[in-house]
């Protein structure tokens, strides 16, 4: 391919009727990059909003700096329709300007007031592999932290098409998968939030008999019980098996977390190995796993026949003493990760004895009050579950069309 040809390209994937090949140009041909200010502003309680690094996802910030700060130190300052870019730490993210009014922006970000440049188009362009690829050439990752300086940016290379209509109609396109991104975001981290104050109210706290909010009908007051009064608790080997190429799942505590069991950092053990541990340690469905040692308290519960063996996780078996997904639940409240938190041993990375899970006080009610509950809580962690491979999901999407819709 020829320097000519390598200046003219066109993308895999194209909206329908353009069929025009894309120029590649100079970001300083199609924007001016300013500077925001070298030092750290005197803040207000009120003013103008300041803006950086941290800020870029949303462009809001609770910083402000005086109107008199503001009108002495930005005789240039972002506007609707410009792009602010990470240039320190997290180089190479960008944002629209969305808002009228005026915005101060520290270092950290660099300003792109676009030229004959759909500000859409160009802000996912900056996203794409080749203009990434570009940055990263010209950023100076030695330094701590990495940082690219501000004459770098507008030497980077980026393709165009000619006709500012096809720029709109792709960063409309990118505009809409990223407002879906953004709901679906909202929704994951409401459903969060809610999850978080279930998990305070509907269980008692602080010794106390009666939690905050109960279900219709049920008034008396819950037990208190060990934990190992309700459930067989037992722990994995602990001996260090002979990994091997193709096998059984070797599950720790690093692999547990999230309700679900992590495969992708996984060593696997032979059929003797296997077979051996889960002579003392066989996991089965309605089973919960609990790590031990590192992150203390992260949860597994077991909804499918397992093929694995574990080490360093305590095991609470299903017994049929306590509805599991009530006792699932539970586990994750702060009246029990207080105990958790409480009971941790170790220096550096800490861990906790198996006696000690055992002995964990559990506010234990009535077994229909137990299922309405753990029933309730189930329903919502499948909806903040679907939110989230929804979020994936789009940004695959996202991902793919940055890699395809772009030179």
């Amino acid at each position: 391919m020829n320097n000519m040809e390598q200046k003219k390209q066109t993308p895999q994937v194209r909206f329908k009727g353009y069929t025009d090949t894309w120029e590649q140009r100079k970001l300083g041909e199609v924007v001016d990059v300013y500077d925001g200010v070298h030092q750290t502003p005197d803040y207000t309680d009120k003013g103008i909003m300041f803006l950086s690094v941290e800020n870029i996802s949303t462009l809001k910030s609770e910083k402000y700096i005086s109107e008199e700060a503001f009108n002495r130190d930005y005789k240039v300052y972002p506007e609707k329709g410009d792009i602010l870019m990470t240039r320190i730490g997290d180089v190479g993210t960008p944002n629209v300007v969305e808002t009228t009014e005026k915005v101060a922006f520290y270092v950290s970000l660099a300003l792109l007031k676009p030229i004959n440049v759909d500000s859409y188009f160009l802000c996912n362009s900056i996203l794409s592999p080749f203009f990434q690829n570009g940055l990263k050439e010209r950023t100076l990752v030695t330094a701590i932290p990495q940082k690219i300086n501000k004459d770098e940016i507008g030497k980077v290379s980026l393709y165009l098409p000619n006709l500012i209509d096809e720029q709109k109609e792709i960063g409309a396109f990118f505009r809409h998968l990223n407002t879906l991104i953004t709901l679906h975001q909202r929704k994951y981290n409401k459903l969060l939030n809610l999850k978080k104050a279930m998990l305070q109210k509907m269980f008692p706290q602080n010794g106390s008999l009666y939690p905050e909010i109960r279900f219709k009908g049920f008034k008396d007051a819950w037990e208190q019980r060990k934990l190992n009064t309700i459930t067989d608790v037992r722990d994995g080997t602990h001996d260090s098996p002979k990994y091997v190429q193709n096998g059984h799942p070797f599950i720790t505590s690093k692999n547990v977390g999230n309700g679900f069991i992590n495969y992708d950092d996984i060593q696997y053990i032979s059929d003797k190995d296997y077979d051996e541990i889960n002579k003392r340690s066989k996991v089965d469905i309605y089973d919960i796993l609990m790590g031990m040692i590192g992150t203390i308290g992260n949860l597994a519960l077991i909804h499918e026949k397992p093929d694995f063996a574990i080490k360093n996780v305590a095991l609470i078996k299903y017994t049929g003493d306590i509805d599991y997904k009530f006792l699932y639940q539970i586990l994750q409240s702060h009246y029990i990760t207080s105990q958790l938190l409480n009971s941790m041993d170790g220096g550096t990375q800490k861990f906790i004895a198996l006696n000690k899970i055992r002995e964990l006080n559990i506010p234990y009610p009535i077994k229909e009050e137990q299922r309405q509950i753990g029933s309730f809580l189930e329903q919502l962690d499948n909806l903040i579950t679907l939110h989230q491979r929804k979020i994936e999901k789009l940004k695959q999407i996202k991902k793919s069309c940055l890699e395809k819709m772009f030179v």
